[in-house]
């Protein structure tokens, strides 16, 4: 039967990917839970980087978009890239204070960049909301996986329940061994998703176009992008780049990666890495998902695009369809649930606390936790998938995108302070969370302006303003300073 070869393939993978997570070594403390003891070097940051990065529904929600509705589905690649360069300049600041200080998360980072422990539980709370939603669609989106692999035996009711089941239990090894376990599996979850992912994809790129399935034959509104006069607006492809690629770094399970490195150099050689990866993994689906697009089938259901093209090459190219899913897929929720919830025990329950978090057993609590309330919030939302979890999750993209101030302007401009940052945050994520339901596209009176961009400008503008009318007292200014001067300078200085 077919369903064995697709169901035996998970069974491959999972069981290869298990036997190397077992030897892999546990956490002694806190920080070495959160962070892997910063120890990895650029080939292992890489692929952490483009596994976090890249989610599962990669093959799904954005190969879809690209099969409906053409040439505007790169924009992914396009931010992808901006997010590289950004990783690039990110690298010093935040790896030499994030090991000078002990930094553990995002939220730690700008505690210490403030100053003030507001900042750092809004930060915290912010990215635990805007990110849960993702958790439960990540672990919701394995249902195509298992209802295609069983070829017709499984029906979707029950391929969610099993999807969500794989991921809760992949989690054992995450709340067992932290980031350190993230990394190592990141690597092999990698190499199936995006090396052998792409070969995949342009092996059934080759068979689309010598069968067919040509670019002479799609539709050519498929090569135009939305401009001036356009129904969506000339400001509508900017902003989603603008939102992707200033939100990626917000993110707190994109961010945590740059304290797993053990360098800078390191960090910055991994994203030269990533390009490259990023660039013709990315292309190359779009391109298939364009030429797919006369494929039978795919106009009715295009986010089934992957899966619908994979088909042609019958049980065992189907099967590595669904594994190469199922590994990105993973890779973004095993690193969203270990980020959260060494955050909140960090950030959140430290605070609280009023002391320095060591115990690793908080971070494995919170993961434990998280992952249980996301596979119940997952099983129980499995009905109404395509309204209110998606309407929460786009919400919540442009709601993350709120830190960008914060997190840049803080990192870049020494003049910031606490008060700017937390009047900034605040606004703007209750601004984007506003305009993102009255219109949950567009805002067609700003040129299509997104949400989440239209909130970013009112951010921004809080955040300067305040910065100059409410300017940090001499002994802040005096502290900033030497958190910056200790870049340039081999001496630690005291938190």
């Amino acid at each position: 039967m077919n369903i064995l070869i697709g169901y035996g393939g998970v069974a491959v993978f999972l069981v290869v990917l298990f036997v190397v997570l077992q030897r892999t070594k546990g956490s002694a403390d806190f920080s070495e839970y959160a962070t892997a003891g910063r120890s990895f070097g650029p080939v292992f940051s890489a692929m952490a980087f483009v596994n976090t990065w890249l989610p599962g529904t990669i093959f799904i929600a954005f190969a879809g978009y690209a099969a409906s509705a053409g040439a505007i589905g790169f924009y992914f690649v396009a931010y992808s890239i901006l997010a590289v360069v950004l990783m690039f300049l990110l690298a010093r600041p935040v790896h030499e204070w994030g090991r000078r200080f002990d930094l553990r998360t995002q939220a730690d980072l700008l505690g210490l960049r403030y100053g003030c422990t507001k900042v750092r539980v809004i930060a915290a709370v912010i990215g635990t909301i805007a990110s849960f939603p993702w958790v439960v669609l990540g672990m919701q989106s394995l249902t195509l996986v298992f209802e295609y692999l069983s070829f017709g035996t499984v029906p979707a009711a029950w391929a969610v329940l099993i999807g969500i089941g794989v991921l809760v239990a992949r989690q054992w090894w995450t709340v067992r061994l932290g980031a350190r376990g993230l990394v190592i599996s990141d690597f092999v979850q990698g190499v199936v998703a995006y090396l052998f992912g792409t070969v995949l994809i342009l092996g059934l790129l080759t068979w689309l176009l010598t069968n067919g399935h040509g670019f002479g034959e799609v539709e050519p509104a498929f090569f135009t992008l939305p401009g001036p006069g356009s129904v969506d607006g000339p400001l509508y492809l900017f902003s989603l780049i603008a939102t992707g690629a200033l939100g990626g770094w917000c993110w707190p399970d994109i961010f945590v990666r740059l304290f797993a490195s053990n360098s800078t150099k390191s960090i910055k050689r991994a994203a030269v890495m990533a390009t490259p990866l990023l660039v013709i993994f990315g292309s190359s689906l779009c391109l298939l998902a364009m030429a797919a697009s006369t494929l039978p089938g795919v106009a009715d259901a295009p986010d089934e695009v992957w899966f619908l093209t994979a088909s042609v090459g019958g049980p065992l190219v189907l099967t590595l369809a669904g594994v190469c899913v199922l590994a990105a897929t993973m890779g973004n929720v095993g690193a969203n649930l270990q980020a959260l919830g060494a955050q909140i025990a960090n950030d959140v329950v430290g605070v609280a606390r009023g002391t320095r978090v060591e115990d690793p057993r908080w971070g494995k609590v919170s993961v434990g936790v998280l992952t249980l309330l996301a596979g119940a919030v997952a099983v129980a939302t499995t009905n109404v998938l395509s309204s209110g979890m998606v309407a929460l999750a786009q919400v919540s993209y442009q709601g993350i995108v709120q830190l960008a101030p914060t997190v840049f302007l803080g990192i870049f401009w020494r003049r910031g302070n606490a008060t700017a940052a937390c009047a900034a945050m605040v606004l703007g994520f209750a601004t984007a969370c506003v305009l993102q339901l009255l219109f949950p596209i567009a805002i067609p009176a700003l040129g299509g302006m997104t949400s989440g961009v239209a909130a970013l400008a009112v951010n921004f503008a809080v955040y300067v303003a305040v910065s100059y009318l409410k300017p940090a007292s001499e002994d802040e200014r005096r502290r900033v300073e030497e958190l910056f001067d200790s870049l340039h300078t081999p001496e630690r200085i005291t938190r």
